[in-house]
């Protein structure tokens, strides 16, 4: 597990543009399982190659006329149980960090994995979710 004080700017990115984040087995399955409408998912991540331009490209892509209803965050290799039970959401894709998923109604619809953020800019990021919120919001 990380420390706090590492984690935290990376945190507060996500936070201080709307996202909640979830600290909680319990909490993840009531957000995920229960919501109506769209659902934005982050696995956030200490990975500067991914999570540094994962984030800020979720963020960007907010700007899109259309986009989830609501953002939710967990920190991988922090939270573990939030983590483990929102990936659980997530199946039959394999846990990866960083990840972005959407849901719809508690479904599944939309799911970006770490080799689909790896190497690309955040801009490149931004739209694929674009067309993404497009489609599904």
């Amino acid at each position: 597990m990380y420390p706090e004080e590492l984690v935290a700017p990376m945190s507060r990115e996500l936070t201080s543009n709307g996202f909640h984040e979830i600290k909680t087995s319990t909490e993840a399955e009531e957000i995920i399982k229960n919501n109506k409408g769209t659902l934005l998912v982050m696995v956030n991540s200490v990975c500067g190659c991914a999570a540094g331009t994962a984030r800020p490209g979720v963020i960007a892509s907010l700007k899109n006329e259309k986009k989830p209803e609501k953002l939710v965050t967990v920190f991988a290799g922090v939270d573990k149980e939030a983590t483990d039970k929102a990936r659980s959401f997530m199946l039959p894709y394999p846990p990866s960090s960083p990840s972005i998923a959407l849901f719809k109604d508690g479904e599944l619809v939309h799911m970006i994995e770490r080799h689909h953020i790896e190497g690309r800019p955040a801009q490149v990021i931004a739209q694929h979710l674009e067309k993404v919120y497009d489609h599904f919001c």
